[in-house]
């Protein structure tokens, strides 16, 4: 691999330490204020918000101007959707503003993939992408976790005064979501050392009216492609689950193994230690060509999440949950390869993934 992918992977992998550390920064900024309970999936919700609304736009918007740049503003978004919070804007919103610079993130985050690497490296680019991504997830979950917590983050408070000068931060959420801004910034470092690539498939006109057709014209291409249509029915229905199960966890942990705020959303990582291992296995043994074989997998993780209901050892619930991320590695990254790719070939980076995107986020948004 060139060098310039391993600098995606280094953007990629700040930038999501960062999004899923503040997850849990947000929840308890939330709780903090005494916000009712409702709140905690809205905010999930008004971050995926703009995943579905900005669709027809962030698409065409990856597409038109280099990835890198592309990556490069979307994470000075989420720096002041950060920044909002801070100021005391409500988290609902704050955290929204978080999810606009997602949602114009991720299809350049992906569709550089396939225009700076041929198709026989999708697979293996994918479990590295797949694979560094849950590392962050696990690291981000941790890192949360140790910084909302009273004794650890609270200690940290006292060095983070400044004598004579009044910074704000005065608990551990907040000082949690200012040292998330400073890793925003590293992420936009790397940014702006991504390689340029030539664009393709460019949008003729930027058009609202324009992009809103190309877009359904691109929803009918993905649905009606054989290939496109299972990958992008089986990631569609992978990730609405996916981020259901994440806070369907934290409720479960507090009921049956007793478990606080900060050591649920640490749980959570097993989840992600199973999905890199998942990742590396599939980047090992399945080829693009091969994809959909996979689809197995995915009924036999269904199957042992039904057997955590009634679970009560923290050690069984860590293997299970290693077992389900596993599965859903091994399973998720072959597919999207293939979807990247028939994507790739149909109309273009940056618009197949702002499809993929649309109808993941819609699952999610559905099923929270």
């Amino acid at each position: 691999m060139k060098l310039g992918f391993y600098i995606i992977l280094a953007a990629q992998f700040t930038s999501a330490l960062a999004d899923n550390a503040l997850l849990f920064a947000a929840i308890a900024l939330l709780k903090d204020l005494n916000s009712p309970a409702w709140h905690t999936p809205v905010l999930q919700e008004a971050f995926i918000f703009s995943y579905i609304v900005l669709a027809p736009f962030v698409g065409a918007f990856a597409d038109s101007l280099p990835k890198g740049r592309v990556m490069f503003v979307s994470n000075n978004i989420k720096i002041l959707g950060c920044v909002a919070m801070l100021f005391g804007v409500n988290p609902l919103i704050a955290y929204g503003l978080v999810g606009l610079g997602a949602a114009a993130y991720s299809p350049a985050k992906y569709g550089i993939l396939t225009e700076y690497l041929p198709p026989d490296k999708l697979v293996l680019a994918n479990s590295w992408m797949e694979g560094l991504t849950v590392a962050a997830i696990v690291l981000g979950a941790v890192v949360g976790g140790v910084l909302i917590s009273p004794k650890i983050g609270g200690a940290m408070l006292l060095w983070w005064d400044v004598p004579f000068f009044n910074t704000g931060i005065d608990t551990a959420a907040e000082l949690a979501i200012a040292i998330i801004v400073i890793v925003y910034g590293l992420a936009a470092l790397f940014n702006l050392y991504i390689p340029r690539v030539a664009l393709d498939h460019k949008p003729l006109s930027h058009s609202p009216a324009f992009l809103l057709s190309e877009f359904w014209h691109n929803q009918k291409l993905l649905w009606k492609d054989p290939l496109g249509q299972v990958s992008l029915g089986v990631t569609t229905l992978f990730w609405g689950t996916g981020a259901t199960l994440r806070l369907i966890v934290l409720g479960w942990a507090a009921v049956a193994l007793h478990y606080d705020m900060a050591h649920a959303a640490m749980l959570t990582a097993w989840v992600a230690v199973g999905i890199a291992i998942g990742s590396i296995l599939a980047a090992r043994f399945v080829k693009l060509e091969h994809s959909v074989k996979v689809l197995p997998i995915g009924i036999a993780m269904g199957l042992v999440v039904l057997i955590m209901i009634p679970v009560t050892n923290s050690t069984l619930a860590i293997w299970l949950l290693i077992a389900i991320g596993a599965m859903g590695g091994y399973f998720v990254v072959p597919m999207n390869a293939l979807l990247q790719h028939r994507g790739h070939l149909l109309m273009g980076a940056g618009s197949s993934i702002a499809v993929q995107n649309f109808n993941e986020n819609l699952s999610i948004f559905a099923m929270l």
